[in-house]
């Protein structure tokens, strides 16, 4: 357990005391608040394992997820694998219930889909774990990330599987491997969180494009369409309020194809999931275009902040 140099140490001290006697625990105190990742790696250092699991505070875990991790990893050409995330509130608010379904879509599409290829492109901090002696291997590489001569404090979870990757280890998704983490329930911590996101998939996409020639080219495709998609959204939403303002017109075209395919999708992931509420996922669409394309292209223009948004 590391404390990273909390600043109610005296009133979390009783807390120490009484799990210091269990075995089973051994308390690291850092002399100073030095960030998650270097208090990971300094959990890290410390532990003794041949497979690692990392967790986030929030995340409870089904009792047999660590089992199915570890199973998977067996195959000594892994070198890390993640389970499938669910929103632990989805039940709070109308937003929390859209980033559950966002979460389903990100596991069972997209990971899904990498983990056909070896290649998951970002095992998430909630509930991943790893292959000690690839830990050994890239942990300097992990702690020394820089970006424009300052250290790289987030997305810690997307590099260290890029650095896996880059290492030559493969990377899974294992569906039924469950964990439940809780996500935001506004808006306005939810869009703080998808900037400190959308920036650390900035800079850490320029790491991963170095990787794709030496994978499957499905990854190449997979890459492209993830930034090229955006913008082409963010163009025709330009475009379209443009021709309302110059020619007093509707792109109605462009209302269409965007209804279209927002519902084909929807509908796919209701069907696979056997779930109708996948349906409402359409209300994602409004909030994408309005405001997590903005928030994508503010976190362009500011690649070099450092701040988690989140203290």
């Amino acid at each position: 357990v590391v404390d990273d140099g909390s600043w109610i140490r005296e009133d979390v001290a009783p807390v120490h005391q009484e799990f210091a006697r269990d075995p089973r625990f051994n308390f690291i105190l850092l002399p100073k608040n030095v960030g998650k990742r270097k208090a990971q790696i300094a959990a890290i250092r410390c532990s003794s394992g041949d497979l690692v699991l990392n967790v986030d505070s929030d995340t409870i875990l089904a009792s047999d997820m660590v089992g199915k991790l570890a199973l998977r990893m067996q195959d000594a050409e892994i070198g890390a694998a993640m389970g499938q995330l669910t929103a632990s509130n989805r039940n709070a608010t109308w937003l929390t219930g859209l980033i559950d379904m966002e979460y389903w879509l990100a596991c069972n599409e997209e990971r899904a889909a990498q983990a056909r290829f070896g290649a998951v492109m970002c095992c998430c901090g909630p509930c991943a774990m790893y292959r000690r002696s690839a830990l050994d291997l890239l942990l300097d590489q992990y702690e020394a990330q820089y970006f424009r001569g300052k250290p790289s404090d987030f997305g810690e979870d997307r590099h260290l599987t890029i650095l896996m990757l880059k290492a030559g280890f493969r990377t899974e998704y294992v569906s039924d491997a469950y964990a439940a983490t809780l996500v935001p329930d506004g808006l306005g911590p939810y869009l703080r969180q998808q900037l400190r996101w959308a920036r650390s998939t900035f800079r850490d996409t320029l790491l991963a494009l170095r990787l794709l020639p030496g994978l499957d080219p499905y990854l190449t495709l997979d890459v492209i369409g993830q930034n090229l998609g955006p913008l082409l959204l963010a163009f025709s939403v330009v475009t379209g309020i443009a021709q309302v303002a110059v020619t007093g017109t509707v792109p109605w075209w462009t209302i269409l194809m965007i209804a279209s395919m927002t519902f084909v999708r929807c509908a796919v992931a209701a069907f696979r999931a056997r779930q109708l509420r996948f349906l409402a996922f359409s209300l994602h669409t409004p909030i994408n275009i309005f405001l997590l394309l903005p928030v994508k292209a503010y976190a362009l223009c500011t690649l070099s902040n450092r701040d988690w948004l989140s203290r």
